[in-house]
């Protein structure tokens, strides 16, 4: 046993499982735990606003693959930080956030002390996996333990640690923090796998979805794909998972020319948000026949599938592969022409939607296959979907379903810090970057090289185009007052610079990328001329 204060029995806890770097702003309530911070040494990348932090944090995450910490005072802090846990949760990635309570004798009290929620814990727990107090300092490793085991057991998801005010400085005797293995996932069933075969085994045109759960199985995935002749494509999360420079990885909209003629889909670690929602597309073939693999039995119950396999992505694909390895696949004749011929329309189709493709045309030929991009809703963001090819998992990071606006930016300087030798490029449009633009402070302080393109078009553009089109042209509050984003960069002694159009970018991004700081391209989009690029997100019925 070893005396210890609350605030280092959590670091010991965080050190116990490999955790060198946090994010996050300090405030009356965790003093005591950036103290133990900085007694540790523990890498502290501070911020102008919560929510960079818990962004931030999602990057690392996200990118790296390793659970993200970041600490911030309770009450107005914890709900600043809400919009990055609720985008954590969407996207399943294991992001712990650390905060504090009002002192002890005050809980419950509802005496209105500084920062007080009327029940922190019960709000935290309605959009994280796990959240838990911590009363006392001994109680802490094991604690921070449980939040380990809770983010990286079946479905990845944040969690939440609270430790009252004076408990961050209360001294105690303390354990030795424990590491807790994530708890078993369940085994394939064999009859499941047995159906599943069966469907697979019948099937002429197969087609296989992929999710963030799937990250993991992408050899498995792989080795299914080329022996039933199946594409593979992932709407956002799993991108990257069969990389779009493989025959069978496509994006959703060369997948969507298959689709018609698709006989049964295969879910691997996914919502099955393409496929399954009629706002994305907007019909099912006939006699369509689907199977699921995942590890979160809820999901079966949300989606229902001919046959659903509750399992790890990699073991439950792993066994399926075996199967059907060993019942024989007869592939159809002509069949990776076809996705061949998809791939190669698709492409040509997806040009049409200018400015945005040719910026992201020369971005994916000046960046290395392993940079990362984090997308923005934005115009360009919105086109990158599927008009930016991904090489890699974990190279493209969105918001996911939350959409959170404003999440690029802080999400990719995350992504820098757990991963400083590699390019990192943040799609942003000016309302978006707007959300988070003292960050910029964040990256010159911290050296923190990330390349952000601001897509200005003085406008929410895509709220504009929507009131404009379903509202008889009435513009409400989408239309913007900007900054001069160069200037106001350089104000933070960022380098920055000005493109006005595609001819211009490739030598702003190539300097960008060689200058080794922050760097902020600003291109100029005159407003409402961008093409949308719903076209190829909400396809028509053919």
């Amino acid at each position: 046993m070893t005396s210890m204060t609350g605030g280092e029995a959590i670091v010991s806890g965080l050190l116990a499982h490999d955790v060198d770097t946090v994010f996050g702003l300090p405030g009356a309530q965790v003093y005591g735990l950036f103290d133990a911070f900085h007694q540790a040494q523990l890498k502290v990348i501070g911020a102008r606003h919560e929510q960079a932090c818990g962004y931030m944090a999602y990057g690392y995450a996200r990118s790296s693959g390793k659970p993200g910490v970041f600490s911030v005072v309770p009450g107005p802090g914890v709900l600043n930080a809400g919009a990055a846990m609720l985008t954590a949760s969407g996207s399943n990635e294991p992001v712990l956030c650390l905060t504090g309570q009002v002192p002890t004798q005050f809980l419950g009290q509802g005496r209105g002390h500084l920062h007080e929620m009327p029940d922190q814990l019960a709000t935290l727990r309605t959009f994280v996996k796990w959240a838990e107090r911590i009363e006392y300092p001994g109680a802490a490793p094991t604690l921070v333990a449980r939040a380990f085991q809770e983010m990286l057991s079946g479905r990845h998801g944040p969690a939440a640690l609270e430790m009252p005010w004076d408990v961050f400085t209360q001294r105690a005797a303390t354990g030795p923090a424990p590491v807790f293995d994530p708890f078993p996932a369940p085994q394939p069933d064999p009859d499941r796998i047995k159906d599943a075969t069966a469907l697979v085994t019948a099937s002429k045109r197969p087609m296989i979805f992929v999710g963030s759960g799937a990250i993991q199985a992408r050899d498995d995935i792989l080795e299914l794909a080329e022996l039933i002749d199946a594409p593979v494509v992932a709407f956002r999360s799993g991108r990257g998972i069969v990389s779009n420079a493989h025959e069978f990885g496509l994006t959703m909209a060369a997948a969507y020319r298959l689709w018609p003629q698709t006989d049964l889909m295969i879910g691997i670690g996914t919502r099955m948000e393409l496929p399954a929602s009629s706002f994305r597309w907007p019909f099912r073939p006939d006699g369509l026949k689907s199977i699921r693999i995942d590890i979160d039995p809820a999901e079966m119950r949300r989606l229902t599938s001919d046959v659903a396999v509750v399992a790890d992505a990699s073991a439950g694909t792993r066994q399926l592969v075996a199967a059907v390895g060993k019942a024989g696949y007869r592939k159809t004749s002509g069949r990776r022409a076809a996705i061949r011929e998809a791939a190669a329309a698709a492409h040509h189709d997806i040009q049409r939607v200018q400015p945005q493709m040719a910026y992201l045309d020369i971005l994916r030929e000046v960046l290395p296959h392993n940079a990362i991009v984090t997308d923005e809703l934005s115009q360009v963001g919105f086109a990158s979907w599927y008009g930016f090819p991904v090489y890699e998992p974990r190279t493209f990071i969105t918001s996911g379903y939350q959409g959170t606006l404003g999440s690029g930016f802080p999400t990719a300087l995350g992504a820098k810090v757990a991963n400083p030798d590699r390019a990192v490029v943040a799609i942003t449009g000016d309302g978006g970057f707007m959300f988070g633009v003292q960050e910029l402070a964040t990256a010159v302080q911290f050296d923190i090289a990330v390349v952000t393109l601001v897509f200005n078009n003085n406008a929410y553009g895509n709220v504009r185009r929507d009131q404009r089109t379903h509202f008889e042209g009435r513009v409400v509050a989408a239309d913007l007052v900007n900054p001069d984003f160069v200037k106001l960069a350089d104000s933070f002694g960022v380098a920055a610079s000005r493109v006005t159009s595609p001819d211009h970018f490739r030598p702003a991004l190539e300097k960008a990328l060689a200058h080794g700081g922050p760097y902020l391209i600003v291109i100029e989009v005159p407003k409402d001329s961008e093409t949308t690029p719903w076209t190829f997100i909400h396809p028509a019925k053919p």
